[in-house]
């Protein structure tokens, strides 16, 4: 079996490297001041044993930027993210895949916020500015099939695509549900008909995520699928269904150490995952425990 090693949050390895941060721009504001910690943060994680990195492109949304400012830069500024990740991909000393960052366009955990209409509109400017960039593409902390369905209808099936689902915290562990409410098998089922390459679940707590993968994994041999399954959570404290990831700075729980967040990733190996890293406070230190703990 390979397993894939995917980078960790990009936001708060900004934050921690120095770069500008702050909101609401988050992870954007260093595309717009300060492109070049951007790619020093891509090759922190290529440096600690990733073999995938995520586009910056996550925050360049009106949510974050601004109708105004996305509208005369949105593009340019997801193009810039996107070269900025080939640029350490050809800098890396071994092979690196780059995938191009999806997000959900109307704000993250807030799938009551969701308006067909104007996420058409914003995708379509980010998956034309990283079309020349991406290997693979990423759909990224969708919290509702609606939001998968309409990606998935806009993207081209010239690469690979992975869609990852953030999953409600507070749902019983052993029976987890997307932030929408809805079911891991119907996320499945939709996934089985668009012929993706992957399921992914991130931007949730590790606790949470055991029973997604094993979920995913039950429903995916009863369909006879190939599709892999991956995680990569977030280490904020439990989110309830009034948040919004990055609509403020969470806190970053100090148990979910590096050596902790391997355990829980030989959990989700075991379970049938086949593609693991990190998301939100989960930083180059937790990828490189990560990444020796895979190569023995």
């Amino acid at each position: 079996m390979h397993i894939k090693i995917l980078d960790g949050g990009t936001g708060r390895e900004l934050q921690r490297i120095g770069a500008p941060f702050r909101q609401p721009e988050w992870s954007a504001l260093a595309l717009i001041e300060a492109p070049e910690y951007v790619l020093k943060c891509h090759e922190n994680y290529i440096q600690a044993g990733a073999q995938v990195i995520t586009t910056n492109s996550y925050a360049v949304v009106p949510f974050h930027v601004g109708a105004e400012r996305f509208h005369q830069q949105g593009k340019r500024l997801a193009s810039l993210a996107g070269q900025l990740a080939v640029d350490a991909k050809n800098q890396a000393s071994r092979p690196v895949k780059v995938a191009g960052s999806l997000p959900p366009v109307m704000g993250s955990y807030r799938p009551d916020l969701f308006e067909q209409k104007q996420a058409t509109e914003i995708l379509k400017v980010l998956i034309e500015a990283l079309s020349p960039w991406a290997d693979l593409w990423l759909g990224e902390t969708l919290s509702s099939i609606a939001e998968a369905r309409l990606l998935l209808s806009l993207l081209p099936k010239d690469r690979p695509i992975w869609v990852s689902f953030t999953l409600d915290d507070q749902a019983d562990p052993m029976r987890p549900l997307l932030r929408s409410g809805e079911k891991i098998e119907d996320a499945v089922d939709l996934m089985c008909s668009y012929g993706v390459q992957a399921i992914l679940f991130n931007c949730s707590q590790p606790e949470i995520m055991l029973g997604a993968v094993q979920c995913a994994v039950a429903q995916l041999k009863v369909r006879s699928s190939t599709i892999e399954v991956g995680v990569y959570a977030n280490a904020f404290p439990a989110q309830n269904g009034d948040e919004a990831a990055n609509e403020h700075l969470h806190d970053i729980r100090e148990d979910l150490t590096p050596d902790r967040y391997v355990q829980f990733a030989q959990s989700w190996l075991e379970a049938g995952a086949t593609i693991i890293g990190g998301c939100c406070g989960i930083g180059p230190n937790h990828i490189q425990k990560l990444s020796e703990h895979i190569a023995r």
